[in-house]
């Protein structure tokens, strides 16, 4: 039995062919008497006598299936969400606080209960027309287990009901060859980590790395329960405040308040992230990968990737209606800032848990392919301009769950190199 650790960078089909070769080589003299730590180790190991191979557990693998660095590369690999089963969370401070006042009366009446049922079943089929186009992409696709949310628990600190599993983005972040669960920030979300532990279970059988951010308690402390939102206006005074649902009580952050760009990785803190919470991920991740704050002027800060969306090396989507306040860093390392046109989707589209700039939650299959809106046209133009191609997909019904193909999909792997891209 012969064992490949998972490898990364761009030699790692080099390193493997030495590493096996180094161990077939072995084998003729009997059993391997111990897993190799290192390349190194194994091309510098002499033949051995025969031994038991009581040491190695697992089976042979060629190469790691989780490795991904950044928004960009080559997309080999993906989770995409499920729509079925998808309920309303509880109408809680938490949600309030994420929430336009004028869907406040649909969570008051339908929290707690499954999403209008002829909506849902068209989200379910656009997602299902995803995966197909995905697929005849050359795209490898994953999806979590189906789970009844409608299940109420309940803990020491408070009792809900579940959401979904819509959304792998804001749960699931890969670094590298890790997979990092998030330990998110609403309640109807507590749970949510059921639906990809089967999958999560299968990649670390095969080499990936896995780890689970330190779950929060949720409890009321977490909170601020008198947040006074009731404009939008409200809204983008205490967001320049630095002011927010959540509180410093504990670390909690939803994987989507991160985008990605090699060593570097970028950050809001949000309705959902705290700073707790990115100092946990800035530790976590030191000193191989550097965390950097950004913010933006935002009323309703929650997932940077419709308001900031990394797409190429260099290359940045920045929403003009939320512009970072830290543009110049960017500007200053020679990135260029590409302002998306105004989205397109009517007015009277249901987005309950979004806004209209879902178009530009895209989806990069390479540095010279996008997935976005078929229904956008105007961006589609845009892309055309900068040399990309556009795989055009229907998702209007999906995005009113609340996320474009960036936050129904997390990539599990591209093919690409660690790097540096900014500076």
């Amino acid at each position: 039995m012969l064992r490949v650790r998972c490898l990364r960078g761009g030699s790692r089909g080099a390193e493997a062919a030495h590493l096996i070769g180094a161990m077939l080589g072995r084998s003729l003299t009997g059993w391997v008497q111990r897993a190799f730590q290192s390349t190194s180790s194994a091309a510098a190991a002499q033949p051995q006598h025969a031994v038991e191979d009581e040491h190695v557990t697992e089976p042979v693998h060629q190469e790691c299936p989780v490795c991904s660095y950044n928004e960009w590369d080559l997309l080999e690999e993906v989770i995409v969400g499920r729509a079925e089963n998808a309920q309303v969370p509880p109408f809680t401070v938490e949600v309030k606080a994420n929430t336009y006042e004028k869907y406040w009366s649909f969570y008051q009446k339908h929290g707690g209960q499954s999403f209008p049922a002829d909506h849902l079943k068209k989200a379910v089929a656009e997602i299902e027309e995803m995966c197909n186009i995905l697929s005849h992409e050359g795209v490898t696709v994953r999806r979590p287990e189906p789970i009844n949310w409608s299940l109420e628990y309940k803990t020491p600190d408070f009792t809900s009901s579940g959401m979904y599993a819509a959304m792998p983005r804001d749960i699931l972040m890969v670094v590298g060859n890790e997979i990092i669960e998030a330990p998110m920030a609403w309640r109807a979300r507590f749970f949510e980590y059921r639906a990809y532990r089967p999958l999560i279970k299968e990649y670390f059988r095969k080499g990936a790395k896995w780890t689970t951010a330190p779950k929060p308690t949720m409890a009321d402390e977490l909170y601020d329960q008198d947040y006074p939102i009731r404009t939008v206006e409200d809204r983008h005074k205490l967001a320049a405040q630095g002011k927010f649902v959540t509180t410093e009580h504990e670390p909690c952050f939803d994987a989507a308040d991160f985008i990605r760009a090699g060593r570097d990785l970028f950050v809001q803190r949000s309705q959902v992230t705290n700073y707790m919470g990115i100092e946990w991920m800035r530790r976590h991740l030191a000193p191989d990968y550097k965390i950097h704050i950004i913010s933006f002027k935002d009323p309703n800060p929650m997932h940077i990737d419709a308001t900031f969306n990394i797409i190429g090396p260099g290359l940045v989507l920045s929403n003009p209606d939320r512009p970072c306040r830290q543009i110049e860093m960017f500007k200053k390392a020679g990135w260029t800032i590409v302002k998306p046109p105004t989205p397109l989707i009517p007015d009277d589209h249901p987005l309950w848990m979004s806004s209209k700039w879902l178009s530009m939650n895209v989806l990069m299959l390479d540095e010279k392919r996008v997935m976005v809106d078929a229904n956008e046209t105007t961006i589609h133009k845009m892309f055309e301009n900068l040399g990309i191609k556009t795989i055009k997909v229907n998702i209007r019904h999906a995005n009113s769950l609340g996320g474009g193909f960036h936050c129904w999909t997390t990539d599990v792997r591209r093919r690409g190199t660690l790097q540096s891209y900014f500076h």
